[in-house]
């Protein structure tokens, strides 16, 4: 017997290829965004020779979240470490860290953190002008 695997409205269905008969049906679950939050260095760190700003995904579901960074309205590569991505209770996270010197650091003015999950991109940002 040969299976037919077809994916449906997050769902996988498998049939037998030779009548066709659904042997088993199995759910994907439901998307759920992440939930995206955005640490910028903290003083003490500014102070030293690098500053590194955190961007935090957690809660969501399916896996598959992509990070990228901007700085300044231009895409940053250098200086990014993003984690993989760690699941528990069938929901996933991770963590992605944009380091920079501190001459870059004090040049910036608008870092974001973008997220695309499950196709839908959404952007978390820190403006310096706006820091307490």
């Amino acid at each position: 017997m040969m299976i037919d695997l077809h994916m449906k409205n997050r769902s996988i269905i498998m049939r037998n290829s030779t009548t066709s008969s659904m042997i088993k049906e199995v759910k994907a679950g439901p998307t759920v965004k992440p939930s995206v939050s955005l640490l910028p260095p903290s003083s003490l760190q500014i102070s030293g020779d690098s500053a590194a700003l955190l961007c935090l995904l957690s809660s969501y579901s399916p896996q598959g979240a992509l990070v990228s960074w901007t700085l300044d309205g231009s895409e940053v590569t250098e200086g990014v470490l993003t984690s993989a991505e760690s699941q528990q209770d069938g929901r996933y996270s991770r963590s992605s860290v944009l380091t920079l010197s501190k001459a870059r650091w004090e040049a910036g003015e608008l870092y974001v953190c973008r997220v695309t999950h499950d196709g839908a991109p959404h952007e978390v940002s820190f403006h310096k002008s706006s820091e307490c």
